[in-house]
């Protein structure tokens, strides 16, 4: 988060990606951090998945990131 947070004050876009586990955590840490950043989320959990299902994590998400990085 801290380093979505520094872009953003940097003046680049950027998204926070994380899995679905860290909901309330990213949002906690955006408001103690004072911004509220983009945020995506995919399913959780991520570390076991094989490289198809990453890959369709972010293919699934790809679209709605784009979106948050040109809001």
């Amino acid at each position: 988060m801290h380093d979505i947070v520094d872009m953003e004050r940097r003046g680049r876009p950027a998204v926070l990606v994380a899995s679905r586990a860290f909901v309330e955590a990213a949002a906690a840490q955006s408001a103690a951090l004072g911004m509220d950043v983009a945020r995506v989320f995919v399913p959780h959990p991520i570390q076991d998945r094989t490289d198809s299902e990453l890959h369709a994590y972010a293919d699934a998400a790809i679209d709605e990131i784009i979106d948050r990085l040109t809001a």
